[in-house]
């Protein structure tokens, strides 16, 4: 197939600089004379159409040669290359996406014209330069098209009539098509001509913006920053990329846009805060929805998007043994909950002698995450209580009081103790108590119980977040949020044999048979104790009373009757304020004779005021130290031992 210059569609000239001698240009220049005095005077028949243009150049007379100068074109040296800062990734892909969109408008743009890196020039009359014309495969042409710029690609021609007056023309043709072909085609740097592309039908929405109340809870997003985003733009003129939207974007991945752009920062990657912000906040004065308050409504929603918190809430019988566990991890965290708590509190009765090592303990299990809000004592009950590093802005001042039920009694066995505090604008009452003993001293524990709801002198100096709901004799009426725990001593109304067949039908056996005979079910249910508290439903077997060390009840001569002796109750102000999400017990701790008891819940909080008088992030800063340092050096030596395990070796001599 031709094009109507009469060259073939697949012809190629390459073009070379010739290095011999005179002599094979004047051997040339002769072959071409003769072969156009040849085609001159020919009888004008036309020529075939896969006439080459090698064969065309050679038909050019002397004179006509002499007029054309072809140059070729000298490689210039790489430029130095320029010193520019190095951009960030918004503005790498700035840069991108602005190259995509000129190529895209100068593909759809008609009066464009591509420009090209090298065409022919002509240079002052001298004496012409003429290379080797070698028929080349394409492949070696594309090369060479890309390689050296003496190289050149030919358009197509079509007919063409042989004839001394046809040289002329033919020559302005050739000149034409090189020319044209350089303008439109170039070398590397030229623009081809593409059609855009445009779907065959609309595509689909895609809704990339997620709400994530867990990335929000994690991010601390204020409602008040989601236009930081533009307001930076403007002022800083970019945004920090640690965490753009563009790399999130660009990876297909769904992105909760309220988190990346308030995670955004100039400076950090801390959730931004304006100055006006700032101003505005008082700290020891507050409405509870004013703007910039520390215990308000936006500061809540920050922490606490659905403004319910995790509680862990333990009670352990120690039976004052010095030997502590190895392991607390299987107490503390049980693996059921995929997530730690918010709060951890821990009341211990007849505790070990050492309680400073009992609370490095805790410390140490819980990491660095945790501090020690406040721990209190009284005689052998311990009670401490742990808060999340990032939540301890938001406690008021620690209160705590006792009740000794037991005056004869030197060391203080029996007795309630109690810890209290606001969180944000919830009150909090822990009281862990352990009542008198005895199977059959029901009516004893019972006063117990009145005693320390009407001797227990909180609050003190914080104030009651609703005194029109509260009572003078009973203390649990003046909180929001109560949680009872401890050995209550409560026994089943059971002989042993009866308990052990029931307990021995299957060991995961229904343990709602045991609790019929159960004392603190019975009076709860008559309102003689505990009245407005409530219990989650037991699933677990009998927490006392164990031989040490073994998973066998008491085997000693006694045969004491197993029963539910260490209980966690809980009540709340308002309705539907506390959910129990598990209620079990640690069958894996064996060094005492009760097993520990543990309750998670989910708990409302409610906005404050800043009006009340706050702990200011005050910790037990010896105690985290102390914990981070030995929990460190456990994993050090873990790693050690793991380490030499791997480098020892057994040789056996058969």
């Amino acid at each position: 197939m031709s094009t109507p210059n009469g060259f073939p569609q697949h012809s190629r000239v390459c073009l070379t600089r010739s290095t011999e001698g005179g002599a094979v240009q004047d051997l040339q220049a002769k072959k071409a004379g003769k072969a156009a005095k040849k085609e001159a005077g020919g009888d004008g028949a036309p020529s075939k159409i896969g006439t080459p243009i090698s064969e065309t150049l050679k038909l050019l007379p002397e004179e006509l040669k002499a007029n054309m100068k072809i140059k070729s074109i000298t490689p210039r040296p790489p430029r130095k290359p320029r010193l520019e800062r190095a951009a960030s990734l918004d503005e790498k892909s700035w840069r991108k996406w602005r190259r995509f969109r000129t190529s895209q408008e100068s593909l759809t743009d008609p009066n464009e014209t591509s420009s090209s890196n090298g065409s022919l020039q002509e240079a002052s009359p001298s004496p012409p330069t003429r290379g080797r014309a070698s028929p080349c495969n394409p492949c070696c042409q594309q090369d060479s098209l890309h390689s050296s710029p003496d190289a050149l690609e030919a358009s197509p021609g079509g007919k063409s009539r042989a004839g001394s007056s046809d040289l002329g023309k033919r020559a302005s043709e050739i000149s034409s098509a090189f020319g044209g072909l350089l303008r439109g085609k170039g070398f590397a740097g030229g623009k081809p001509r593409l059609s855009q592309i445009m779907p065959a039908r609309p595509l689909p929405p895609m809704e990339l913006n997620v709400a994530s109340h867990s990335l929000r809870t994690a991010n601390r997003i204020d409602s008040d920053c989601l236009d930081y985003r533009h307001y930076s733009q403007h002022k800083f003129g970019r945004v920090s990329s640690s965490l753009s939207d563009s790399r999130l974007q660009g990876n297909g991945t769904l992105y909760d846009n309220c988190s990346t752009d308030s995670m955004k920062s100039t400076f950090s990657v801390l959730t931004p805060i304006r100055a006006k912000d700032v101003r505005s906040r008082s700290y020891m004065e507050g409405s509870l929805l004013a703007s910039g308050a520390l215990l308000g409504a936006e500061e809540l929603s920050r922490y606490f998007p659905n403004r319910n918190m995790g509680i862990f809430v333990a009670t352990w019988n120690m039976q004052g043994q010095k030997e502590l566990p190895a392991n607390l991890d299987d107490f503390l965290l049980p693996t059921d909950p995929d997530f730690a708590q918010d709060m951890y509190v821990i009341g211990v009765q007849e505790g070990c002698p050492d309680r400073r090592e009992w609370e490095i303990r805790l410390q140490e299990t819980l990491g660095p995450h945790y501090v020690l809000l406040h721990s209190a004592a009284h005689g052998v009950l311990y009670m401490s209580v742990f808060i999340r590093r990032d939540l301890i802005w938001f406690c008021s001042e620690v209160e705590y009081a006792t009740v000794t039920t037991r005056i004869v009694s030197q060391i203080k066995t029996k007795g309630a103790l109690g810890i209290s505090f606001t969180f944000f604008g919830t009150s909090f009452l822990f009281i862990t108590s352990h009542f008198t003993s005895g199977d059959s001293k029901v009516n004893e524990r019972k006063l117990d119980y009145n005693k320390t709801i009407q001797a227990l002198t909180l609050p003190k100096n914080v104030p009651d977040t609703n005194p029109y709901r509260s009572s003078s004799s009973d203390v649990t009426t003046r909180f929001d949020e109560v949680f009872w725990f401890g050995d209550f001593n409560f026994r089943l109304n059971k002989d042993r044999e009866t308990v052990d067949s029931i307990l021995n039908q299957n060991p995961d056996t229904d343990v709602s048979k045991l609790l019929v005979y159960d004392q603190l079910t019975s009076e709860m249910s008559r309102g003689s104790i505990f009245k407005g508290f409530q219990e989650a439903d037991i699933h677990f077997r009998p927490s006392y009373k164990f031989d040490i060390g073994k998973d066998s009840y008491d085997t000693t001569s006694k045969q004491r009757t197993p029963s539910y002796t260490d209980r966690v109750v809980f009540r709340s102000r308002y309705k539907d304020d506390i959910q129990a999400v598990k209620y079990s017990s640690c069958p894996v701790i064996k060094t005492s004779d009760h097993r520990p008891v543990f309750a998670l819940f989910r708990v409302k909080v409610r906005p404050g005021r800043d009006n009340i008088p706050l702990a200011a992030g005050l910790f037990d800063r010896d105690l985290y130290l102390i914990g981070i340092r030995r929990r460190a050096t456990r994993e050090l030596l873990r790693r050690r031992e793991q380490k030499d395990q791997r480098s020892s070796s057994i040789c056996s001599i058969s």
